[in-house]
C-alpha cells in the first residue's frame, strides 16, 4: 500500500528531514528561495510567475525527490484562499448591471469585466508563484538550519531561540491534542453536535493545562543539559556547488529576460 503524506505541518517538517536537497547548502537555499521571491513580485509578469512555479515544481521533482501529488497537494491549502481572494478581486457589486458579465441578485448585482478578469489571475499566479519560492525553503531546510541562517545574518538571538521552540512546541500540542481527540473518540466524544461541543471545550481546557506543564518540563530539561540562554545545534558542513551557483544565475536571467519583455 502505497503511503500518502498529509498536508500539515507535520508532513513539512517530515518533507524537509527526507527531501533530496537537504544536502545543499541552507544559506544558498535561503538566497535563492528569497530572490526567486523578489523577482517574481518585482516583475509583476504573469510570464514570470508561470515560469517560477514550472521550475520550482520539477526542481522539487527532481533534485528534492518529492512526487508532484505530494508537492501540489501542499499547494492547494494556499491556492484555495488565494482562488477566493482573486474572486473577490475579479467581481464587483453595482446597484445596475455594468461590466461584460452580471448576475442579477436581490436589490444588487455581481458584476464581471473582462479586465478584472485578467488582473486577478495574474494576482493569483504572482502569489502562487511566491508561495512555491517560499515552499523551496520550506521543503528542503529543515528547522534547526533555518535558524542557523538567521542567525548567520545577525538576527536577534532571542528571536531566532523564540522561533525555534514555538515551531517546536506546535508539534508538541499536535501530538498531545491527537491522543487527547483520540480519547474522546473511544468514549464517543462526538457521537453528535452537543456532546462534541462539550468534548471540544474540555478538550481545549485539558491542552491548555498539560501544555504550561509540559513547557516547564522542557524547561527544566534544558536547564539539566546546560542551556545558558543560546541554544546550539550540530551543524554539518555542506559546501555550495560552483554548478549550483550557475544554475541560480542562469534562472535569474531567465526570469529578467521574461520581465523586460
Amino acid at each position: 500500500m502505497k503511503h500518502r503524506h498529509g498536508h500539515g505541518p507535520r508532513s513539512i517538517d517530515r518533507l524537509a528531514y527526507q527531501s533530496g536537497m537537504r544536502g545543499w547548502n541552507p544559506a544558498f537555499k535561503t538566497v535563492l528561495a528569497v530572490g526567486t521571491l523578489i523577482l517574481c513580485l518585482a516583475a509583476d509578469r504573469p510570464a514570470v510567475s508561470a515560469a517560477v512555479i514550472v521550475v520550482l515544481a520539477a526542481l522539487q521533482k527532481g533534485k528534492g525527490k518529492l512526487p508532484l501529488h505530494d508537492y501540489f497537494g501542499l499547494l492547494l491549502v494556499p491556492l484555495a484562499f488565494l482562488l477566493l481572494g482573486g474572486a473577490a478581486v475579479a467581481c464587483d457589486i453595482a446597484a445596475v448591471p455594468v461590466g461584460d458579465w452580471n448576475l442579477s441578485l436581490p436589490w444588487f448585482y455581481v458584476c464581471v469585466c473582462a479586465d478584472s478578469v485578467r488582473f486577478a489571475a495574474a494576482l493569483v499566479l504572482k502569489a502562487l508563484g511566491a508561495v512555491s519560492a517560499m515552499y523551496l525553503l520550506a521543503l528542503t531546510t529543515t528547522a534547526c538550519e533555518l535558524v542557523d541562517v538567521l542567525r548567520r545574518a545577525h538576527l536577534p538571538t532571542l528571536l531566532c531561540e523564540l522561533m525555534y521552540l514555538i515551531y517546536r512546541f506546535v508539534f508538541v500540542l499536535l501530538d498531545m491534542y491527537g491522543r487527547m481527540r483520540q480519547a474522546a473518540g473511544a468514549r464517543l466524544g462526538w457521537r453528535d453536535f452537543r456532546t462534541s461541543c462539550r468534548s471540544f471545550g474540555g478538550t481545549a481546557g485539558n491542552l491548555l493545562v498539560l501544555a504550561l506543564r509540559r513547557s516547564r518540563v522542557y524547561a527544566d530539561a534544558m536547564a539539566a543539559r546546560g542551556y545558558d540562554g543560546d541554544l546550539r545545534f550540530l551543524e554539518e558542513e555542506k559546501p555550495v556547488r560552483g554548478a549550483q551557483i550557475v544554475w541560480m544565475l542562469l534562472f535569474w536571467a531567465v526570469l529578467l529576460t521574461l520581465a523586460v519583455r
